[in-house]
C-alpha cells in the first residue's frame, strides 16, 4: 500500500485569491475558507497568504516581515536595518500557539522608510534601494530572512496546512482589498518556512502551482541583474522575473505575461493582427531566457490588483468567478464557492491568457 510521501502528486498545490474592484475591505478569514475544500492538494509542508491594504496606518512605509533563527540574528539584522532605514515601528508579529504549527522561528515586522542620506549617496530610487536591502539580508545574514517587503501589504506563511497557518497568524483580525493564498505540496524541494508561498519582493507576491522546468535558465539570467535565488524552490524566480520586467524594464503586466508564457512561434506567425504579431515576436526575441516552461498556474498580487496566468498549454487548473465587485480565482470551483456560494460567471482562462483585475483608481 502506498503511504503519504511515497507517491508523487504532479497536480498538487492549491491557489486562491479574492479582490474587491471597489477597494472594499475583505477579512483574511474569507480567503482562508477557500483553502478548506482544497485540503488534499497540500501535504502540510507549506501554507501562506498575502494581503493588500492591511496596514492603512503605516501605508507610507515599507513593511518588512522577517524570520529569525534566534535573538542574536535579529539583533545583527536590526543593526543593519537601522543603518539604512528609519524604523517608525517594530514588533513581533502576533501569532497563536497551535499543535499543528511547530518549530516556528522568531517572526518580526518593521515599518521603515529609507534614509534620505543613503538614497542620495547611493543614487537609487526607493524601490531599488529596498530590493537591494532585501537581497543583502537574505544572502549575507545567516539566520535572517525577509519574506515580505511591500507598502501596505504583508505576507504570512509557515510550514503547515493553509487553514492552520491562517489561524496561527490570526488572519481573521486583518482586512484587505485583495488576498492571495497557497497550500503547498512540494515535489522536488524541501518544505521549510522560507520555502512556503507566497514569494514576494516589494509589493509583488506570487503563489504558484506546478513546476518550472526552465528554472536554471531563468535563474542564471535573472541573477545577472542583482537578484539572488536562495530559497530552495523554483517559484522564487517568477517573482524576480515579474519585478525585473515590470518595475525595471517598464513592461505592462500583459506584456510581461507574453514573456513568461510566450505563445509558440507557430502561433505568432499565424496571427492575423500585424501589430500584435510584431509585439509578441519582439518580446520573445528580447527576453528568450525568461520564457517559463513547464506546467504552472500562478496568481501575482501587486498594489491595486491581481493577475492570474496559466502556462501556454494550460497544464494546471485555474478558474475565475465574480459576484458584485469581487473577483475570485482558485484552482477549483469549490474554493470559489467556499468564499462566495452565489458566485457567477465561472470560467477557465485559456493557456497563456492573463486575467488582470485592478481596483478602481483611488479606491485603495
Amino acid at each position: 500500500m502506498m503511504r503519504e510521501g511515497q507517491i508523487r502528486i504532479p497536480s498538487g498545490c492549491a491557489i486562491a485569491a479574492v479582490i474587491s474592484r471597489d477597494g472594499r475591505m475583505i477579512s483574511g478569514e474569507t480567503v482562508a475558507e477557500a483553502m478548506k475544500p482544497m485540503h488534499e492538494r497540500s501535504n502540510g509542508l507549506g501554507g501562506g497568504f498575502a494581503g493588500y491594504g492591511i496596514y492603512p496606518e503605516y501605508s507610507d512605509y515599507y513593511a518588512l516581515h522577517l524570520f529569525f533563527d534566534d535573538r542574536d540574528s535579529r539583533k545583527t539584522c536590526e543593526t543593519y536595518i537601522k543603518e539604512y532605514f528609519e524604523i517608525v515601528h517594530s514588533e513581533r508579529i502576533p501569532t497563536r500557539k497551535l499543535p499543528a504549527i511547530t518549530d516556528e522561528p522568531v517572526i518580526w515586522r518593521y515599518f521603515v522608510a529609507p534614509l534620505h542620506s543613503m538614497l542620495a549617496s547611493l543614487q537609487l530610487d526607493e524601490k531599488e534601494f529596498v530590493a537591494r536591502a532585501v537581497m543583502k539580508i537574505n544572502t549575507s545574514m545567516p539566520g535572517a530572512y525577509v519574506f515580505s517587503s511591500g507598502k501596505n501589504m504583508g505576507t504570512f506563511k509557515a510550514v503547515g496546512f493553509p487553514e492552520d497557518v491562517a489561524l496561527f497568524y490570526k488572519l481573521e483580525e486583518y482586512e484587505g482589498y485583495s488576498w492571495t493564498a497557497h497550500g503547498r505540496y512540494p515535489t522536488n524541494t524541501p518544505g521549510w518556512w522560507g520555502g512556503a508561498h507566497p514569494f514576494t519582493l516589494l509589493d509583488y507576491s506570487v503563489v504558484h502551482n506546478g513546476e518550472i522546468s526552465s528554472y536554471d535558465a531563468n535563474r542564471r539570467f535573472i541573477e545577472m541583474f542583482g537578484y539572488k535565488c536562495t530559497l530552495q524552490t523554483d517559484t522564487e524566480v517568477i517573482t524576480y522575473i515579474m519585478d525585473y520586467l515590470v518595475r525595471r524594464q517598464g513592461l505592462t503586466l500583459e506584456e510581461a505575461a507574453s514573456v513568461i508564457a510566450a505563445p509558440f512561434w507557430s502561433t505568432i506567425e499565424g496571427g492575423k493582427d500585424d501589430e500584435k504579431r510584431r509585439e509578441q515576436a519582439y518580446l520573445r526575441t528580447v527576453f528568450p531566457s525568461l520564457l517559463v516552461t513547464g506546467p504552472f498556474s500562478i496568481v501575482l498580487g501587486f498594489t491595486g490588483g491581481l493577475m492570474a496566468l496559466n502556462d501556454r498549454l494550460k497544464l494546471r487548473s485555474m478558474v475565475v468567478g465574480e459576484k458584485g465587485d469581487r473577483v475570485f480565482i482558485a484552482s477549483e470551483e469549490a474554493a470559489i464557492r467556499a468564499m462566495e456560494p452565489d458566485a457567477e460567471n465561472i470560467w477557465a482562462p485559456a493557456g497563456g491568457e492573463p486575467v488582470v483585475v485592478r481596483v478602481k483608481e483611488g479606491a485603495y
